[in-house]
């Protein structure tokens, strides 16, 4: 699958810094939602309580997983997601690491490096 493909997909988790303007994590759920898309942003770092279980609960209901986080963290994320039955993972420049491909080879996860906001505007412009 192509990362242009991702976005037949209406419901998106955007998971990174997505509370601090200027942040590509902030931005993307901005330009998701202004296109349309029912999307969550979650900073794992403002989550209080059980962040395994908040995360996987939050990931249950949606399509595509945005994974735009530091790699040595998106792991964990990737596994939780798992769990969560997501199968469909954009994993933004940056947050990329073998371990995180490999892990979604292994488990049956598409997992695409790419940027949305580059697919978003390559969709505004047809």
């Amino acid at each position: 699958m192509k990362a242009s493909n991702f976005l037949y997909y209406k419901n998106w988790a955007v998971i990174g810094n997505v509370s601090t303007e200027g942040k590509y994590a902030f931005k993307i759920v901005n330009s998701l939602k202004n296109s349309g898309y029912d999307v969550i942003g979650i900073n794992p770092r403002n989550i209080a309580g059980d962040t395994h279980e908040y995360i996987k609960k939050a990931f249950s209901k949606i399509h595509v997983l945005d994974l735009c986080i530091n790699p040595s963290k998106g792991i964990d994320i990737v596994k939780i997601a798992n769990e969560a039955g997501v199968d469909k993972i954009l994993v933004q420049p940056g947050a990329e690491s073998q371990e995180i491909l490999d892990f979604c080879n292994n488990n049956g996860i598409d997992a695409v490096c790419g940027c949305a906001l580059a697919e978003l505007s390559k969709r505004h412009q047809r």
